[in-house]
């Protein structure tokens, strides 16, 4: 199981980037593909996930970033818009294969068991 990230980069408050992560070794099916950051001094959290299609964002995101797939490119993407300063982090994209009963919802960075390198995502105000 391999997880790149790209799409990273630098931007002005308000702008738009698209985060992509390429998947190798493994299809969609049956797996969560989460998205985290981490800024600089703070512990890593979550931002987004995928679970059986449903997707589920924390709250402040909410209404300006999306999740979605393609699964013929076996790519994952983040849509990231109307960013702010506060969205500066490197971001990861992480994969964990789950049960059919899986509870639906955000799932905790330590219960993923593969990731990405990380791209860095810096707002600038």
């Amino acid at each position: 199981v391999q997880l790149v990230e790209s799409g990273g980069g630098l931007v002005q408050a308000g702008g738009s980037l698209r985060l992509s992560c390429a998947a190798s070794g493994f299809t969609f099916d049956g797996y969560a593909i989460g998205w985290f950051r981490q800024a600089p001094g703070k512990e890593r959290e979550a931002v987004s996930c995928s679970i059986a299609g449903t997707t589920f964002y924390v709250d402040s995101v909410k209404g300006r970033f999306t999740i979605s797939s393609n699964n013929a490119k076996n790519t994952v993407y983040l849509q990231m818009n109307s960013l702010k300063p506060e969205d500066t982090a490197v971001y990861y994209c992480a994969t964990v294969r789950v049960p059919d009963d899986q509870p639906m919802g955000i799932i905790a960075p330590y219960e993923y068991d593969y990731w990405g390198q990380g791209t860095q995502v810096t707002v600038s105000s």
